[in-house]
């Protein structure tokens, strides 16, 4: 496979940096976003070669072109068979479930928080471990979430002796269940703030903050939300293993998957740019729906954020959508520049003919609000007894509409929807579709009798900014 060591800024400021480099970097210091100089190449016989291989191994494959020489082979494979082999409950680490004819469901939520962010966080949390301990440097993290991507980060680096971590997360805008798996770990290094405000403000934030170099450099700030690219990195893995297990090389997949902030659809895209044979990659949004509507016209537009019942899809400002950009774009830095200067300050952009006939073969795009949500939990488990979470109706919803519209080229290509959350972590839509409520696996089952630590602060970001500096110790 070809080797991609070095990476590039999406906003032309930065080129030529090592792993370790945007590791902890996590937000480019222009404001962009990281990106490979050129994507590793899968060939149809690496790919034959690592059928039947285990889910570390396939980790290790993919992985490795990304890091280079940064870790050790040897520190790098015990990494990756410490994450992949002792923090996830399933055997498959990723296992497919078959609910229809070429219709699959990939379980992403066999880790410790029961969601999808685990499997790139366990990851990252142990890599931030790695190289933090051979530098010396201890950093300050802080990262925004709309539910699940706090919990997986607090679990990944509650133990990590060189970090400080503050997620912000929407007050009163997640599940009780996503808030009590933040704010239930007590421990020095962990702090939770409960924003008044919607997740697109915890993200504004967050950026913000590693948008004034002053405040970068004495807190010497990094990142674990999907703008760090070693959770995008991480994410291409399990795509990977999935079309394997189906017959990759062979024979193409889709993937349909509930889209938020565009970074895990975004590790499908990139994996089908290293040679994964995907035919179609299918986004399901909720009732805000700003990707479907850009799909649909040409034109990213905010709205409003509007409370649904897959809350960890609220969401107007897809970040990670800036790298899809950059590379339908050209890789040209002053154009989406201006592109996303422009979004920016007035809310939307457009683009042309070309770039939208581009966009439109690689995604198809589909909206499901909370009542077709709910229809479609019902009648999946009606028809298989299979329980879905929200977020994972929504994909599915998109992909049979896919499947349906002629997106995807043959009935017979496999389907697969992402399952991005454990239905018990959304125990109230649950029960209005299916009418019971789903338990808690059992590591989790006193979830409800532990104590929380959190802190609400006013929608401020001086007031954020404050609380970072006075409770950390990195500075």
């Amino acid at each position: 496979m070809q080797m991609t060591t070095t990476y590039f800024s999406t906003r032309g400021g930065e080129t030529g940096l090592s792993f370790t480099d945007v590791l902890l970097g996590g937000l480019a210091r222009d404001g962009g976003l990281y990106l490979p100089e050129s994507w590793p190449q899968f060939s149809a016989g690496e790919l034959k070669a690592l059928s039947g291989a285990s889910y570390s191994d396939i980790a290790y494959h993919v992985m490795k072109p990304f890091i280079g020489d940064d870790i050790p082979d040897e520190a790098l494979k015990k990494i990756i068979a410490d994450v992949y082999g002792q923090n996830f409950s399933h055997a498959a680490v990723a296992p497919l479930v078959q609910i229809g004819p070429s219709g699959w469901i990939m379980e992403l939520f066999h880790g410790p928080t029961i969601a999808f962010k685990d499997y790139a966080l366990q990851m990252l949390g142990r890599l931030f471990d790695y190289v933090l301990e051979q530098k010396g440097q201890r950093v300050t993290i802080v990262g925004a979430t709309s539910g699940d991507t706090g919990s997986a980060a607090i679990e990944a680096c509650k133990s990590c002796k060189n970090i400080d971590i503050f997620i912000l997360h929407p007050h009163g805008r997640t599940s009780d269940v996503q808030r009590r798996q933040m704010t239930s770990v007590i421990a020095p290094n962990v702090h939770n703030i409960a924003l008044e405000g919607t997740f697109d403000d915890c993200q504004d934030h967050v950026k913000a903050m590693f948008g004034d170099e002053a405040f970068r450099t004495d807190m010497n700030l990094s990142a674990v939300n999907s703008i760090n690219w070693a959770r995008i990195m991480a994410q291409i893995v399990y795509y990977v293993s999935a079309a394997l297990s189906l017959g990759t090389p062979d024979r193409p997949v889709s993937f349909a998957v509930p889209t938020g902030n565009f970074g895990n659809v975004f590790a499908a895209y990139a994996a089908k740019q290293m040679g994964l044979p995907i035919d179609k990659l299918i986004i399901g949004s909720n009732r805000n729906d700003i990707l479907t509507r850009f799909f649909d016209s040409g034109e990213m537009k905010k709205t409003g954020v509007e409370p649904s019942l897959s809350p960890s899809m609220d969401i107007q400002i897809s970040s990670n959508f800036e790298r899809y950009l950059c590379d339908l774009m050209g890789r040209d830095a002053k154009a989406l520049t201006k592109t996303m200067t422009a979004f920016k300050d007035t809310g939307h952009f457009e683009l042309g003919d070309n770039l939208m006939k581009q966009a439109r073969s690689d995604f198809a795009a589909y909206a499901c609000d909370d009542e077709t949500t709910l229809a479609m939990m019902r009648e999946c488990y009606e028809a298989t007894g299979y329980l879905l979470d929200p977020h994972t109706a929504v994909g599915l919803y998109a992909g049979w509409k896919a499947r349906e519209n002629g997106d995807i080229s043959d009935l017979s290509v496999p389907l697969i929807a992402l399952a991005c959350a454990h239905p018990a972590k959304f125990p109230d839509a649950v029960e209005k579709a299916v009418g019971g409520r789903p338990p808690l696996p059992a590591h989790l089952a006193d979830l409800f009798e532990r104590e929380e630590k959190y802190d609400v602060l006013a929608n401020d970001l001086e007031s954020v900014k404050t609380y970072v500096k006075t409770n950390t110790n990195a500075a």
